[in-house]
């Protein structure tokens, strides 16, 4: 399986669709000489002290390059200083990129105006914060509303758009509420709400979760997920936690000192790691949690008999561990009729030992 590590293609939807955002040659560079940088192969290939001392400038997004596909959950990681922050910044122009193109639903919006940028935060897309940014005179239904206050909605019907999302996002009897009132949770849930009462084709999500405590993390992570799953948003999500990353993302993106090093499926990160600081990252993922059956079949020997059960290739090792074991003949792994190679006691433990073992 390949994994990406430059600029790549765009990534089409199953159904052929285009990229909801496309983000090509993105750099953001602060500084007084900022422009230079870019186009300067030499200034380019720069470390951070380097540039620093040569140009006097600090490259926060280097070079990169991205599709987020209709409907999926598309996460950016990596430790404090990789730039993952300001690259999700870049992208709703809260922070002006240095070159690049940033094009959303075919409209590159670094050539937007104020006004159409304004009306594409208000109407296309919204961003939850780490911290909430609620009104704290405001009750939680005036909280979620206020956005589409700003754009001009008659009261009767973003009360009852807000009481829809207030709803969905399990806070039904808080409405009257105020933020003081509430948990951290709560009001993240609130946060959430007001994001999702507009009804924005993207929601951007930058670290929301990491000031929480780890259980209420946890429940929000779920609420995240079921969120997708009831409303299918499309979704940027920033985070530097790779347990939350493997959780929440369809693909990841992990960003070192504000360059791309690896983007992939999670299972594609953990079995094909592209170099020695993903390999780091993820040394401690427990494998079967993460690889599918995919990554450990085997091509059938002659002394194989093919009439055992079948699983598909994209099933987790954990999930198919007591089917394999449990089953007198290897598993064939099996995809719209085609045997693609088969799995045995073997291959699993394999796995499932190298997981008890922390490999």
């Amino acid at each position: 399986m390949s994994t990406e590590t430059a600029a790549a293609p765009q990534q089409q939807a199953a159904d052929g669709r285009s990229p909801v955002i496309s983000v090509r040659d993105l750099w953001k560079v602060f500084g007084p000489n900022a422009a230079q940088v870019p186009g300067s192969e030499e200034l380019a290939a720069l470390s951070r002290r380097e540039l620093m001392d040569r140009v006097h400038c600090t490259a926060a997004v280097r070079d990169v390059a991205f599709d987020v596909a209709p409907g999926e959950v598309f996460v950016v990681m990596g430790l404090s200083g990789s730039g993952k922050s300001t690259l999700v910044r870049c992208l709703t122009r809260l922070v002006e990129p240095t070159t690049g193109s940033v094009v959303f639903e075919g409209e590159d919006i670094l050539h937007a105006d104020k006004k159409r940028l304004r009306e594409l935060r208000r109407r296309k897309f919204s961003m939850v914060f780490q911290h909430f940014g609620l009104l704290p005179y405001r009750k939680v239904v005036d909280n979620v509303a206020y956005g589409l206050e700003i754009r001009g909605t008659g009261r009767a019907e973003r009360n009852r758009r807000a009481m829809e999302v207030i709803e969905l996002v399990g806070l039904g009897g808080y409405e009257n509420s105020y933020p003081d009132q509430l948990s951290g949770g709560m009001q993240q849930r609130v946060g959430l709400a007001r994001a999702l009462a507009g009804d924005p084709d993207v929601l951007f999500f930058d670290e929301p979760f990491s000031a929480l405590d780890p259980l209420i993390r946890r429940d929000m992570q779920n609420e995240v997920i079921r969120l997708h799953r009831e409303v299918g948003k499309t979704m940027v999500f920033i985070t530097h936690d790779l347990s939350e990353a493997l959780k929440l993302g369809d693909r990841i993106l992990i960003m070192r000192d504000g360059r791309m090093v690896q983007t992939g499926t999670g299972d594609e990160l953990v079995g094909a790691p592209a170099d020695d600081y993903v390999r780091d990252f993820v040394r401690d993922v427990p494998r079967s949690h993460v690889l599918t059956l995919r990554w450990i079949m085997r091509q059938p020997r002659p002394d194989d008999v093919l009439d055992g059960p079948e699983l598909g290739p994209d099933v987790i090792v954990r999930d198919a561990t007591r089917a394999v074991l449990a089953a007198e003949k290897p598993v064939k792994v099996v995809k719209d009729g085609q045997l693609l190679g088969i799995v045995g006691d073997e291959e699993i433990l394999a796995v499932v030992a190298g997981t008890e073992a922390g490999a």
